[in-house]
């Protein structure tokens, strides 16, 4: 019968967490090296299982907070990974998230204590299962929303200079892109807040530091627009 939950198969639910970050190398993505079999030893996504009393965001937010120490995240639900033969162990369904965070602001010691390591996603080792079918799909998703709107300032400092932002679309776009054109598409958003202040690092004369407003760039996320970089 169609609503015997009794007869019913029962799967595991996971929840995988592409956790994205950027510095001055790049853009990177946290894997962590798996401490059991099977595959014990190779790299993974960071992930566990669904609890009774979660729901899906829940429990990302939970894998997000354990391993980072951090607890308000940009994190998007990416896709639904339902292959038979996905895990040799156990039947189960994977739903994938990714997530944008700073490296500044991570708990180190968090990652070290779960002997986790971030990689440069140009050069990160092949993963467990269908993990890189994941990190794929994720860093498409990725560079799409970016193409289109002010995604992945929380992956910036707090404050932080043209150059930097510029820097940071090139990495996730992988592609240089024309610095006159881009500021002028950046600032025609009108979602930046230019400092008095300056990054006298950068040259002699110093870049102005820039800062975003949260209200405005929240309201851009939800309107229907095209950046087109």
């Amino acid at each position: 019968m169609l609503n015997s939950y009794s007869s019913a198969d029962k799967v595991l639910l996971a929840v995988d967490c592409i956790i994205f970050g950027f510095d001055s190398e790049g853009l990177k993505i946290l894997l962590i090296k798996r401490d059991f079999e099977p595959e014990k030893g190779k790299w993974s996504l960071i992930g566990g299982f669904l609890k009774k009393d979660e729901v899906l965001d829940s429990a990302a937010i939970r894998i997000l907070n354990s391993y980072t120490g951090l607890q308000d995240i940009y994190m998007e639900q990416l896709h639904a990974y339902s292959e038979i033969d996905r895990d040799p162990v156990e039947r189960t369904i994977s739903v994938a998230y990714y997530a944008l965070i700073n490296i500044e602001n991570h708990n180190a010691d968090l990652i070290k204590n779960y002997d986790a390591q971030w990689f440069s996603v140009s050069n990160a080792p092949k993963l467990i299962f269908d993990h890189d079918s994941m990190l794929r799909h994720a860093i498409r998703r990725l560079r799409y929303k970016t193409s289109i709107k002010p995604i992945g300032f929380e992956l910036l400092p707090e404050k932080f200079t043209m150059r930097q932002l510029l820097e940071l679309y090139e990495a996730i776009l992988s592609k240089e892109l024309d610095k006159r054109n881009f500021i002028s598409k950046i600032n025609s958003l009108d979602i930046l807040i230019k400092l008095e202040e300056k990054d006298m690092m950068s040259s002699r004369k110093g870049s102005y530091l820039y800062t975003f407003d949260k209200e405005k760039y929240d309201a851009k996320l939800l309107n229907d627009f095209v950046l087109n970089l």
